[in-house]
């Protein structure tokens, strides 16, 4: 059993644009789906303020760019194709963010347990963080097809806290879009948002309880925001 002053706690985070850096990766596998439409590609900072919804709503947003519109089956069908481009090479340029292992082990260190509560697919949320040795640090992985309400519902956020074996009244989100802090809000958790992360609209403008522009300020932060949520 896990002692220290966070022992009772789980910090779920988001993954894309909060743990990892997966523009590069995902804007590869969007540039190869639009080709199969002979759409124009999509550059690299266009893509992170894209992300957030599932490989499906960055699809639709990606081509909408073009006013081009999908009906549902060829969406469907580009959307797969999206997912094997995409998983084929998951990790060959997205990148962990700097100050992360280190303050999953600072946090661990005060008795901390994480969880990741992410809208991209289950499966290849477990293969990147595999790929980048993440996975093992994660008591509970929980991908927008695991649960019957994704992000922004509070539901998916509860998911992902009680299958890590935690309780939402100690228990904390760190992410990087208003879906990640209405998730939250709706589950009654405090929520910190990266200043660094996918945020189309500001990331201070959130309105989370804290804004993170360095992993370093993270334990700090979840030992103050977590002392006011006993």
């Amino acid at each position: 059993m896990s002692s220290g002053e966070l022992a009772d706690a789980t910090i779920v985070f988001d993954l894309d644009g909060t743990l990892v850096d997966t523009a590069p990766d995902l804007v590869r596998a969007l540039n190869e789906t639009l080709d199969l439409e002979g759409l124009p590609r999509v550059k690299l900072d266009v893509v992170r303020t894209l992300v957030g919804q599932g490989a499906r709503a960055l699809i639709e947003r990606g081509a909408g760019l073009s006013g081009v519109n999908f009906s549902a089956e060829r969406l469907s069908q580009l959307t797969s194709a999206f997912i094997e481009f995409y998983r084929a090479d998951i990790a060959r340029d997205s990148v962990v963010f700097e100050g992360v292992a280190d303050a999953l082990d600072a946090l661990a260190g005060l008795g901390a347990k994480f969880a990741v509560c992410t809208n991209k697919r289950t499966d290849l949320s477990v293969q990147l963080l595999e790929a980048l040795d993440l996975a093992q640090r994660f008591s509970a992985i929980v991908g927008a097809d695991a649960v019957t309400d994704r992000k922004p519902h509070p539901d998916h956020y509860r998911a992902a806290v009680t299958r890590a074996g935690g309780v939402v009244r100690r228990s904390l989100m760190v992410g990087d879009t208003a879906a990640d802090v209405a998730a939250a809000r709706g589950a009654g958790a405090p929520v910190a948002v990266v200043a660094f992360g996918y945020s189309d609209g500001g990331a201070e403008k959130l309105g989370a309880d804290a804004l993170l522009h360095r992993y370093s300020e993270l334990a700090p932060v979840s030992r103050r925001l977590l002392a006011a949520h006993p």
